[in-house]
């Protein structure tokens, strides 16, 4: 307000000089004399005038700029939730990874931009008992880790999701066949040293079995899947715990 007032006294003082300026270049020349009630008209009648309309016009320009800023914050705001409720929609809320439609939507992409790599299918070994014995909230903790694990693996391009219950992928992006082994590798062994423990601090052995499949560029995503998952099933049937390919 007091910046308003500043500005409305200083059109003030500005209008009365011109005011003046104006009266005592073109009044003698018309043979007049600016004194008396001329004077004093001068003077009044730009002040009159210009406060009222002065302050109309900063309390209108200042209530416009500060919605203009309001709606500048509302927006970023929302844009803000936007991308928020993006990433959120893509991810799983327990691990961060991505979940499975994501997951098949970035490999999707990567076949169509003709690329190969390899596809890691992953389960958890005896998930079910881990739930049973100690509870769900354990088991969440279990997958929290594995995924943190798998991520703390992944290369930049790689692509790392949780596709349900205790099912994890990753695409290695451009991976050789010879790559996807060891890091399917890597993997299992990374899963098997996390020091996971039970509310008493007993520790929990982890393991995860493993199905293969190097993609061939254009390879068909759900193809590619559904075979890496045939892989996994003979992990299991293998004895779990291993990497079939």
């Amino acid at each position: 307000m007091y910046r308003i007032l500043g500005r409305t006294l200083l059109v003030a003082v500005l209008s009365t000089i011109a005011s003046l300026v104006i009266s005592f270049a073109f009044v003698p020349m018309m043979g007049g004399q600016v004194a008396g009630a001329g004077l004093v008209m001068t003077i009044v009648c730009p002040i009159a005038i210009s406060i009222p309309a002065s302050l109309v016009h900063f309390y209108q320009a200042d209530r416009l700029r500060r919605a203009n800023a309001a709606l500048a914050e509302a927006r970023d705001a929302l844009e803000k939730a936007y991308a928020r409720l993006q990433y959120q929609a893509r991810r799983d809320s327990l691990t961060g990874l991505l979940n499975r439609a994501a997951f098949m939507d970035e490999i999707a992409a990567c076949s169509n931009e003709g690329m190969h790599g390899g596809l890691l299918f992953l389960d958890v070994d005896y998930f079910k008992s881990v739930n049973d014995r100690f509870g769900h909230a354990a088991g969440d903790e279990a997958l929290h880790l594995i995924g943190a694990a798998l991520h703390g693996l992944a290369r930049e391009d790689d692509i790392v999701g949780r596709l349900g219950g205790e099912e994890f992928a990753i695409f290695l992006h451009g991976a050789s066949a010879e790559r996807m082994l060891d890091h399917a590798q890597a993997v299992r062994e990374a899963v098997a040293a996390i020091d996971f423990r039970s509310p008493s601090s007993i520790r929990i052995p982890l393991g995860v079995s493993i199905g293969a499949f190097h993609c061939a560029p254009r390879f068909d995503p759900v193809e590619a899947l559904a075979a890496a998952d045939r892989n996994l099933y003979r992990a299991k049937s293998a004895g779990r715990n291993t990497i079939v390919a």
